[in-house]
């Protein structure tokens, strides 16, 4: 898959909260962008063979600009450092057209929507979308203390009657609480989730255990730790009719790669779909945090960048 490329100037950029920077972007020509939905994301080329996934957080209808959220985070794999430290207004850089793995359901008659932290961006154009659509809906906003999270203000502005904000240091009822949020099971209420892994790990998990069916819980992750070990194994190309054996510390893609079988990759830890890629035989063994339990079961596409295979042998159709 060919990902076109948008040239963008940085128009604005605000730091807020505790270290994340808010950039508005445009074309130089201040011509529209190509529309979004609530929920994409972008690719942000911050280097050389070094881009990084980041969610929209604006209102799909502004038609002329994307705002991103990006945290100062140091246990990133260094992507949002550096645009936090480095980049500036009136900075050129590429962008991809928008993407959307993390769409709202058209159908849901109740929204829940929980941001951890960072993951409140996605959040936010979903709440202007659901607003603008007169369907009901709850932001919750978790964050380790007021004052540390963005777009606060304009979340109090925009949506004073759906906001709820949740600090992990003010303790007692004011905690986010799935078991009080979710409970009793409501077969209308569809709930959206992002943010750190373990807190996203937390909300599914509770929501499964209330007997959530997958097709009302929805979430994107950031990035997630991937064990990208195992047993060696044979994939053969069939387009291109190569066969390369990937080692049990190798992956998919850099076995490929080595054949000179060039794949779009993008994060590299089976979050951001890029390397998606149908699977004509063979077992994979999923790794990623991308397809659905369904998707998965399908056994009809993988994840190259980190997933592997339960079969001896695969044939994808690359």
């Amino acid at each position: 898959m060919t990902i076109k490329l948008i040239d963008v100037v940085i128009t604005a950029r605000e730091d807020q909260g505790a270290g994340i920077a808010v950039f508005e972007l445009a074309r130089p020509s201040g011509d529209e962008l190509p529309r979004f939905d609530a929920g994409a994301h972008i690719d942000v080329h911050i280097g050389d063979n070094f881009i990084r996934q980041y969610s929209l957080s604006g209102n799909s209808e502004n038609k002329n600009s994307y705002r991103l959220g990006v945290l100062n985070d140091p246990n990133s794999r260094g992507g949002s450092v550096k645009l936090y430290q480095e980049f500036k207004k009136g900075q050129l850089i590429k962008i991809s057209e928008p993407r959307n793995h993390f769409p709202l359901d058209a159908d849901a008659k109740k929204t829940i929507l929980a941001g951890g932290g960072i993951g409140i961006t996605p959040m936010i154009s979903m709440a202007y979308t659901l607003k603008s659509q007169g369907k009901p809906f709850e932001l919750h906003y978790c964050t380790r203390s007021k004052g540390a999270g963005a777009f606060e203000r304009e979340l109090l502005q925009q949506f004073p009657e759906q906001v709820i904000f949740h600090y992990d240091d003010d303790g007692g009822e004011q905690l986010f609480s799935p078991e009080k949020l979710f409970l009793p099971y409501d077969a209308d209420l569809h709930i959206y989730v992002c943010g750190p892994t373990g807190f996203m790990d937390w909300v599914i998990n509770n929501a499964k255990s209330f007997n959530y069916p997958s097709e009302q819980i929805h979430f994107e992750y950031f990035s997630a730790d991937v064990d990208v070990t195992g047993d060696a194994f044979e994939v053969y190309c069939a387009v291109s009719d190569i066969t390369v054996s990937v080692g049990e510390e190798d992956t998919i893609v850099k076995a490929l790669a080595a054949a000179g079988v060039k794949v779009d990759v993008s994060c590299e830890e089976g979050v951001c779909g890029t390397c998606i890629t149908d699977v004509l035989e063979g077992e994979p063994d999923h790794r990623d945090h991308f397809l659905t339990e369904e998707e998965r079961s399908d056994n009809d596409q993988m994840a190259l960048c980190c997933s592997r295979a339960k079969s001896k042998r695969l044939v994808i159709d690359l």
